[in-house]
């Protein structure tokens, strides 16, 4: 399994949002999910196939969540930075270009470290592309915390060879067509890095100060349980309603506001104390478990029926009229 540094790059949103969070996600286990593990296999396809193109030795890797689907989404990645390495041959006569670049970022945060996806150097302009195989949402390369602080690592790497003048960070999402671009001067670079970065990461590592609610709570591990985050929603039941029997425009619109942040917050605490009770025998007060109905399918239908004529079984079928749609 791979090891993570303490203040992760790919978590860094949450951790410079929510300082306190990083030391509060500790006491829970390490958990992942088949959308991990899919996106590690991509991300594995990408480095073959990237490294193929260089000539560098290297072996196709194989995995159970290679579809067409998925395959296509890398593929597409990789001819954008054939692409970009073209491009940086043509400007550089010697350019960097490295594939899972391992990334030191301890200069700034005690401990930390990471793997860039794809980085390019030319003489004066660092390049750092990342993969992203989620579907759902989009993400951005502006003001993109884990690429920064990418950046700042490889910069601190090879600032002896390089005169770095300008930084462009790529996010490239294959799944949703998504290929955000953003340039940012070495110098601002630099300024957040010191300004922004080190402090609230210190702050962090100590478990320092304040909970802060937000969009990052999303993939936090102790989003279910954590106070801050449900002080924030119950906001919504306390609010000070006018006397008034009816609810003004006013109020109404901040109930919308808040309404789908609300429900998520709703849904991921029944999900934890529902896998509290299935699987640790938790009673929650109030509440039972009760059996549910499933729906038992057959594997693989031909097979069966198969067997069942085999077996001197002829009326295995029904008829039933077709649906409104296809009548």
């Amino acid at each position: 399994m791979r090891k993570h540094a303490r203040f992760s790059p790919s978590a860094s949103k949450r951790y410079l949002n929510c300082p306190p969070s990083l030391v509060l996600e500790e006491q829970f286990p390490e958990t992942t999910s088949e959308f991990a593990e899919e996106g590690t296999a991509g991300h594995a396809l990408a480095e073959h196939l990237i490294k193929k193109y260089l000539k560098i030795r290297t072996k196709r890797p194989t995995s159970d969540y290679y579809t067409d689907e998925l395959v296509g989404a890398v593929d597409d990645y990789v001819e954008y930075v054939k692409e970009q390495i073209d491009r940086a041959k043509k400007e550089c006569r010697e350019p960097i270009i490295s594939v899972e670049e391992k990334v030191d970022v301890s200069a700034y945060i005690d401990g930390c470290f990471g793997t860039a996806d794809m980085v390019i150097i030319t003489d004066n302009r660092l390049h750092i592309i990342d993969l992203k195989l989620g579907k759902g949402v989009p993400v951005y390369a502006e003001e993109n915390t884990q690429l920064m602080i990418y950046a700042l690592g490889v910069m601190d790497s090879y600032e002896m060879l390089f005169d770095f003048e300008k930084v462009v960070m790529t996010i490239h999402q294959p799944r949703l067509e998504n290929v955000s671009h953003w340039e940012v001067p070495v110098k601002d670079l630099i300024l957040w890095g010191e300004e922004i970065l080190r402090p609230r990461a210190e702050m962090a590592l100590n478990g320092e100060g304040d909970f802060a609610v937000g969009e990052h709570c999303r993939f936090c591990k102790a989003k279910n349980q954590c106070r801050a985050r449900a002080e924030e929603m119950l906001k919504l039941a306390q609010l000070e309603f006018k006397k008034a029997p009816l609810l003004t425009d006013d109020e109404i619109a901040e109930v919308l506001l808040k309404k789908d942040e609300l429900v998520k917050w709703a849904e991921d605490v029944y999900t934890f104390a529902q896998n509290e009770a299935i699987n640790n025998g938790k009673v929650w007060s109030g509440y039972k478990l009760v059996r549910g109905k499933s729906n038992r399918k057959y594997t693989d239908e031909e097979d069966v029926a198969k067997a069942a004529k085999e077996n001197g079984f002829n009326d295995i079928y029904k008829k039933s009229l077709i649906g409104i749609t296809e009548m």
